[in-house]
Order: structure tokens, then C-alpha cells, then sequence
């Protein structure tokens, strides 16, 4: 694992309302962070998208799983966990990361399926999505 990646799995394994304050250290002032609700520029954005992370769901964490890195690009496995503890979530994913020069991300794109790990546990849309994967599936 590169520095800056190495660097970047130690804050989100634990990030806390907290360590919100460290992110101009990590991420370039007009970096980009996008996700499959999301896509904005600016450290300040940034963090009111993990502001409201905290603030909608239950004891949020992520677990850093696995990280390839190579000069200024990485890609970090994760493990997101939310919830109460007798309703424990899971989402799967993977970040792909750009560094600057000074090591600082400039690109940071989270790749997860919320159709299959948020959207098809709600009742009435999840049997919907689930019977129109079950048609477009190959098997």
C-alpha cells in the first residue's frame, strides 16, 4: 500500500464526527467525490456528505478490506456497517482514489449496487427489483 493510500484507510477505519475536521489534510481543495447518491467538488462538500452520513444512520464504520496501489491511483476494498445492532447493515464497495502530488486526493469514486444492497430489503420496491434481476439474470 502506497503512503497516501495507507493514509487515507487508517481515517475512514476510523472516522468519527471528529475526524471530519482532518480532511483538508487528505483531500485537495477541489477534489471530487462521487457516489451513487452524490457528486461533488470541495473539501467542504465533502464533508457534509459524511456529516449527514452520520446524522441519518446508526453507528456508522467502515472497514478497509484490501487496497492495490500503484504510483497515484489506488482502489480500496471496503466493508460499510450501519445500524443498530439487532439491525446491522452491510454494503459492499470499492473506492477508486487519485492522489496529487503532495499525496492529497483529488478524485475520490465510491463503486456499490444500492439496488441490490439497500433498495431490494424495502418491501414493495425490493420484491420489484428483485423479480425484474431474477428476469434479467442469465440463469
Amino acid at each position: 500500500m502506497t503512503p497516501c493510500a495507507e493514509r487515507l484507510a487508517d481515517f475512514y477505519a476510523t472516522l468519527t464526527p471528529q475526524s471530519l475536521a482532518r480532511l483538508a489534510d487528505l483531500y485537495a481543495p477541489g477534489a471530487r467525490f462521487v457516489d451513487p447518491f452524490n457528486d461533488v467538488t470541495g473539501v467542504e462538500a465533502i464533508a457534509r456528505i459524511f456529516r449527514h452520513m452520520f446524522a441519518a444512520v446508526d453507528a456508522p464504520c467502515f472497514e478497509v478490506t484490501s487496497c492495490l496501489a500503484h504510483d497515484r491511483e489506488a482502489m480500496l476494498a471496503w466493508t460499510f456497517r450501519f445500524g443498530a445492532a439487532s439491525a446491522r447493515r452491510e454494503i459492499v464497495g470499492v473506492t477508486h482514489l487519485r492522489f496529487d502530488a503532495e499525496g492529497r486526493v483529488v478524485e475520490h469514486i465510491d463503486h456499490w449496487d444500492p439496488a441490490r444492497q439497500l433498495y431490494e430489503h424495502i418491501p414493495v420496491v425490493g420484491a420489484v427489483l428483485r423479480a425484474l434481476r431474477r428476469r434479467l439474470s442469465a440463469h
